[in-house]
Parts: C-alpha cells; sequence; structure tokens
C-alpha cells in the first residue's frame, strides 16, 4: 500500500507544482487535501507517514472513527470536514476537524461559535457557494456569502479562512474544464468583492478543485485543492457514498 500511495502522492503533487508553474505561481502555494472518504483508515495512516497530514472526509462518522484510528496509532493529522454538516453532528465535527470546508448558513454559523466555545477550540471554516442555483446542491448563493461572512469574521471562536465551491459535474457525464472554470473564477471573483479584513489571513483562501479539475482549479486562484480518486488508484478501497457534484 505504502509504495502505490506514494507514487500516487508523487504524482498528484507533480501535477500541483506544474499547474503553478504554468499559472505563474510559486511552487508551494497550493495546499493538497487527501480525501479519504472512500479508503480505509490504514491509509489516512499511511498517508501521514508519507507527510500528507492535510486528510478530509465527507461524512461525520467517518471522521471520527479515522481520527481516532490515526490517534491511537500516534498519527498526527489535519482533518478537514468537506461534506453536508447537520447542526446536531456539528460538535463530532468541531471536536476532530481544525478546518470546515461546508458552511452554508447563518443557523450553521451560530451552531458552529455556541459549540467551539463550548469545546473550547477555533476551527478555521469556509463558506460553501453554489453557483447552479440547484435544488439539489447545498451552498449559499453569492450574495447570500457575502452576506453572511460579516457574521462569520465576527464570531469570537471561528477563524473564517475563506471560500469553497464545487464545479458543477451532469450525471453521466465527464467534467467539463470550461464550465469548471468558469465556476471558479466567479468564487475568485466574488472573494474580491468582501472585506478582506473579514478573513483570517487578510484575504480569502479560495478551497476549490478536484481530481477531475483541480488543475483548473488552480489557474483561477486556488488555494486548497480537494483530490481523492488519484490518490487512491491502483488500491482496493471501501465502498462510499459519492460527494457532492462529483468525485473529488
Amino acid at each position: 500500500m505504502h509504495e502505490r500511495l506514494n507514487d500516487n502522492l508523487r504524482r498528484v503533487r507533480e501535477r500541483i507544482e506544474a499547474a503553478c508553474a504554468l499559472a505563474g505561481r510559486p511552487a508551494g502555494s497550493v495546499r493538497l487535501v487527501a480525501v479519504t472518504k472512500s479508503a480505509p483508515a490504514e491509509a489516512c495512516a499511511a498517508l501521514s507517514e508519507l507527510g500528507q497530514v492535510d486528510l478530509g472526509e465527507n461524512r461525520v462518522q467517518s471522521l471520527t472513527a479515522k481520527a481516532r484510528y490515526c490517534a491511537e496509532r500516534g498519527r498526527e493529522v489535519h482533518w478537514h470536514f468537506l461534506g453536508h454538516l447537520q447542526r446536531n453532528k456539528a460538535r463530532d465535527v468541531v471536536r476532530t476537524a481544525e478546518e470546515i470546508h461546508s458552511v452554508d448558513s447563518p443557523r450553521l454559523v451560530d451552531a458552529l461559535e455556541r459549540i467551539a466555545a463550548e469545546e473550547g477550540r477555533r476551527p478555521r471554516i469556509y463558506l460553501e457557494v453554489d453557483f447552479t442555483a440547484s435544488a439539489a446542491r447545498t451552498g449559499l448563493e453569492p450574495q447570500a456569502a457575502l452576506e453572511l461572512s460579516a457574521e462569520a469574521a465576527a464570531a469570537v471562536h471561528l477563524r473564517l479562512a475563506g471560500l469553497m465551491t464545487m464545479a458543477p459535474v451532469p450525471e453521466g457525464s465527464e467534467a467539463d474544464e470550461e464550465t469548471a472554470s468558469a465556476v471558479f473564477a466567479r468564487l475568485a471573483e466574488l472573494a474580491q468583492r468582501i472585506p478582506p479584513e473579514r478573513f483570517e489571513r487578510g484575504r480569502a483562501q479560495l478551497s476549490m478543485g478536484m481530481s477531475a479539475d483541480f488543475e483548473a482549479a488552480i489557474a483561477q486562484g486556488a488555494d486548497v485543492v480537494r483530490v481523492g480518486s488519484l490518490l487512491f488508484e491502483g488500491l482496493a478501497t471501501s465502498a462510499g457514498h459519492p460527494p457532492r457534484g462529483g468525485t473529488p
């Protein structure tokens, strides 16, 4: 497992570096989050041993189970939560994840702020933006995200990191790089409309791009890409629910 994971990880990192070079961006300016939702806990621990400590999960139960597995083996992991988050499961996520990429409502911001205060935590959060206007997709409309950024920035126990989006992938279709690129450009434009002082680092970090489109995301300014299937090619993985908007 380690050898194949190492090869896959190296290839993905090389593609990220090449995309950065093509976009005229410095090497190391894009952070890779390995999406482990379809991978066993052993693979999570193996990735951390290979130096890939940013791991992301889509389901709360998987997040807590894999985090426990890695912790029991002394593996240091920086956990990201990527899936739709219900308020009644927010406490487990706040206790486990350092970063939450799918904040999509004022009520969720309020719940996270309250729970983070009670748990003595300060997670970094991203406001999820949906540009498709589809009832089947979660996420804030752009104007709603702009408005919610003020409330999120004022939260004492949350750190507003940036914005997140996913490019649409029609059922049964291949990813359309042109469409994905246009969506990523819209997120970058929205970030420019939000006062930079609202964000922890003085500007919005953009979490966008998955296995099929991360290079297009980097060209449009992604700071974080979320890659799963490319990392686990050739490895036996456990069954998982498909992510929203396509395979990471």
